[in-house]
Order: structure tokens, then C-alpha cells, then sequence
């Protein structure tokens, strides 16, 4: 417990499923100050409300935004640096969308969709990672991208969704590597096969009982966004594995401190 005491934490999509758990988590952790951001006002009190009995000292900050939309972006990095006091120690990019369902094979996938998703899923992580920088950069911080396997795999008919997911892999090798010597980390999990309105939506016809609850997942997240990580930088995690790879970390933090 208090593994994030005095942090303040922007997570994006934290309306529902493994975003409302992430927030519900790192308040129970401790988190100083929690800015979750997504488009329903209805579903974000509700998370507000959750955090407020579960850690009734951590402020939370709910923002209605439409992440497709760049003023909307701007407005989420300004208020929540505002309200915080200029301080933001971790960033969650877990907003996402996962296009038309039942999703298209390509050559049927309708162009607008094929932008949403994409500015959704990769766009919105670039310029929300730009925006909050300045401020992460003066004090350290941790930036945890949410992937998939989709993102590693070319499934049929995963679309949009999958490329964007190949971006981001991309882009958070490259965000890491320029980001180095910087004192902020960059690392990207994938949270493996969870059961969540996204997933139900994506494989209406599989059984959803057979994926995780996003409860099971939140673990990396954690440990990511405390000072646990703070030499751990470019490395990719697979929530569901057994560790997810805490024996590699703790060789390189090992290495790094010899």
C-alpha cells in the first residue's frame, strides 16, 4: 500500500473497464491526485464517486474530452497541470476504441472509422505525451502506454485497432529512446485478453467469462507508476504472464545500480 504516495496521475479511457480499475487502484495506492479523462460524464463520477470511498484523501479530478479532438487534449494536459499545481508524475494512454463491430476485413473498412481509430488509439497518445512533457521532464515521471497483441500480430479483421496498436508499439520504442537521459520513462503493457465492453464488442461471440477482469491486470501498472521502476525504461510487459517479466526488471536494476 502507499506505493504511489505523493503521485499525481492523468489516465485517459478511466470510464470503464481496466481505466476505471487502473484509477480505482492507484488511489488505493495513494495516489495524491487522479485526472481521469473520457467522453461520458455519466461513467466518469461514477469512477470519481468509487475513488472517493476507497481513498477518500486522493482528489480526483473527472474531465469530459473527446480525444480525437486536439483542443479537447489540450484542455485535459492544461487542467490537469492547473489543478495539480503544475506537478504530473505518471501518464496512463489507455483510451482506445476498437472501430466497427463486427470489425471489417480492410478492404471493406470505412475510411472515417479507420481514422477515428487510429486518431483515437495512437494520435491522441503522441500529442497528450507532448503536451505533458515539459512538466514531467522537470521532476520525473512515468508514461505507461496500453497495447495489445494485436499490436505485434496481424489478426484478419482486427483492422484499425491492430495497426494502431503496431504504432504504438513504435512510437513508445522511439518515445524511450529519445527520452533516455531525460529522467522519464517509457513503457508499454499488454494487458492480454480482458473482459470488458471492448473486448465484448470486438468477439461478440465468444464467451467473455474465459478473459480477465481487469482487476487481475493492475499490478504492472502499479509497479510501473511507482519509484519501484524508476530504472526500467523501452521495455514492453505482458500483464497475464506469471511475473510479467519481475525477474528480467529486477536483473537490469541489478545491473544498473552495480
Amino acid at each position: 500500500m502507499n506505493r504511489l504516495q505523493e503521485k499525481y496521475v492523468l489516465i485517459t479511457g478511466a470510464s470503464q473497464g481496466l481505466g476505471r480499475q487502473l484509477a480505482i487502484e492507484f488511489a488505493r495506492e495513494g495516489a495524491a491526485g487522479i485526472a481521469i479523462a473520457a467522453r461520458r460524464v455519466e461513467c466518469l463520477n461514477e469512477v470519481r464517486d468509487r475513488i472517493h470511498e476507497v481513498a477518500p484523501e486522493t482528489r480526483v479530478l473527472a474531465i469530459v474530452a473527446d480525444l480525437t479532438k486536439q483542443e479537447d487534449i489540450e484542455r485535459v494536459v492544461a487542467t490537469t497541470l492547473s489543478e495539480f499545481k503544475g506537478q504530473l508524475d505518471v501518464l496512463v494512454n489507455n483510451a482506445s476504441t476498437i472501430g466497427p463491430s463486427p470489425m471489417p476485413f480492410l478492404l471493406d473498412y470505412p475510411l472515417e472509422d479507420f481514422r477515428n481509430v487510429i486518431s483515437t488509439n495512437l494520435i491522441a497518445p503522441f500529442l497528450l505525451i507532448k503536451k505533458v512533457l515539459p512538466a514531467m521532464i522537470e521532476n520525473g515521471g512515468s508514461i505507461i502506454n496500453v497495447t495489445s497483441d494485436a499490436g505485434v500480430n496481424g489478426y484478419p479483421g482486427w483492422g484499425a485497432y491492430g495497426i494502431s496498436k503496431f504504432g504504438i508499439e513504435g512510437m513508445s520504442q522511439t518515445w524511450a529512446a529519445e527520452l533516455e537521459d531525460s529522467g522519464v520513462r517509457v513503457n508499454w503493457v499488454d494487458p492480454g485478453d480482458m473482459n470488458t465492453a471492448m473486448h465484448r464488442a470486438a468477439e461478440p461471440d465468444e464467451d467473455p467469462n474465459q478473459w480477465a477482469n481487469p482487476a487481475d491486470v493492475t499490478e504492472v501498472f502499479i509497479y510501473l507508476a511507482s519509484d519501484e521502476s524508476h530504472n526500467v525504461n523501452g521495455r514492453r510487459f505482458q500483464a497475464q504472464e506469471e511475473n510479467w517479466g519481475q525477474e528480467e526488471v529486477q536483473l537490469l536494476a541489478s545491473v544498473a545500480t552495480q
